[in-house]
């Protein structure tokens, strides 16, 4: 007898992994995030980082048999541009060679255009807080459209682009390392209008292509404090509707972040901004100690951000990042059980009527974990730093088994 409860995955669902240009490529030194390195404002040194940039069909090999079917990768601005105005065919080609790879075996490319990091001479002429940085943003999308553009299937425009504008105009400790509020304001203008002109260039030329943009959601949990629920409200029109809702129009999917709970608390002992230690003049967000980030993992969270958003945007939704910081090893239990249950709360919400159309675990690799350095391991796969070798977690086969599984149901 047919079992009416027993869940497929639609046959388009995208499986895939997901990384970052910077993180995994190396010795991108003509951009801000390499001088900030050398200032010395975090933990470790980017370096040759993964070396991707060489070493790519490793990492393709790796994700052909993993199994999945869609990657997400970037492309790192400073490399395309080198120079203002002087773009490099050199290494626009070598990232179609990147791209025709992936595309000759079968897997689909999710490109983000900017992943947290400029070139050195925007960061220095122009920034986001300038009115010209439109043009120039504009400029360089266009650029990688005429360039790239048939090879791409998903435009991801800015990661994220709330966490660098906070922690880089008004938290000081990302570039351009800024406290001001006016120029955050005029930045966070900028990256709307940058946004609006590339989806409409995209769609002049491809009008099939789906272009957004992805946001960190993290779950807020509700407390017998009002002032702590007035907070987290907060927080999230801060985090998603401060700029989600100026181009809500201008987006065909909702890209989706998450990785952990927030709970928040009040000290009144401790009133102070320590964005990295996560104090917010006194507000505060629970640890787990046991996390090597401090994170707390919720997986019910998830299904609860997709049910919030779905109502609101009425958009497909894809989760473009899914992960968890642990400590060195190839026994990644804590990984297997993190994978299993939040793919295990998005089918609940799929089954609820939520139109999931794909989930990226993050990441495939180790990799440069920005302020944090090499200390915290979110990779499928474990890197070694000194090596470059590369060895598969028991996560990586837990993943490939959920895949498997997935696409032998069609």
């Amino acid at each position: 007898m047919e079992n009416k409860n027993k869940f497929e995955f639609p046959k388009d669902f995208l499986w895939g992994a997901a990384a970052a240009s910077y993180q995994i490529e190396g010795d991108n030194k003509n951009s801000d995030w390499w001088r900030w390195e050398e200032m010395g404002k975090t933990t470790d040194k980017s370096g040759r980082a993964c070396d991707y940039w060489n070493q790519y069909k490793k990492e393709h090999d790796l994700l052909e048999e993993l199994g999945v079917n869609a990657f997400r990768i970037s492309l790192e601005w400073s490399r395309i541009e080198p120079e203002e105005g002087k773009f490099s065919d050199e290494n626009i080609k070598h990232y179609r060679e990147i791209l025709e790879d992936l595309k000759r075996r079968n897997i689909k490319r999710v490109v983000t255009l900017w992943h947290w990091t400029s070139p050195i001479w925007f960061a220095d002429k122009y920034g986001f807080h300038k009115k010209k940085s439109v043009e120039i943003f504009v400029r360089y999308c266009e650029k990688v459209i005429d360039e790239l553009g048939d090879l791409i299937d998903i435009y991801v425009v800015f990661n994220e682009p709330m966490v660098p504008l906070g922690l880089g105009y008004m938290g000081g400790t990302f570039p351009p390392g800024y406290k001001n509020p006016f120029k955050f304001y005029r930045a966070l203008k900028n990256i709307v209008d940058s946004y609006i002109e590339s989806y409409k260039i995209i769609h002049k030329k491809y009008k099939d292509a789906q272009v957004g943009i992805s946001y960190l959601y993290n779950w807020y949990e509700k407390s017998d404090s009002g002032l702590v629920n007035f907070i987290n409200k907060i927080s999230n029109w801060w985090r998603i509707d401060l700029l989600g809702d100026k181009i809500r129009n201008y987006q065909d999917y909702i890209g989706i972040d998450y990785y952990r709970v927030g709970r928040i608390r009040f000290d009144f002992r401790n009133i102070k901004l320590d964005v990295k230690n996560q104090n917010y003049f006194g507000f505060t967000i629970d640890e787990d100690d046991n996390n090597i980030m401090k994170w707390i993992a919720y997986p019910e969270g998830l299904q609860k951000v997709i049910k919030e958003v779905c109502p609101k945007y009425k958009l497909p939704i894809y989760i473009l990042e899914n992960g968890l910081p642990t400590h060195m090893g190839l026994n990644d239990e804590e990984r297997v059980r993190f994978i299993s249950n939040h793919i295990f709360y998005m089918k609940k919400a799929m089954q609820g009527g939520s139109n999931v159309k794909g989930y990226f675990h993050w990441s495939l690799l180790d990799n440069y974990e920005w302020l944090y350095g090499f200390g915290p391991r979110f990779g499928l796969v474990e890197v070694d730093y000194e090596t470059f070798g590369r060895k598969p977690k028991k996560s990586f086969y837990a993943y490939q088994k959920i895949i498997k599984n997935s696409l032998e149901q069609n």
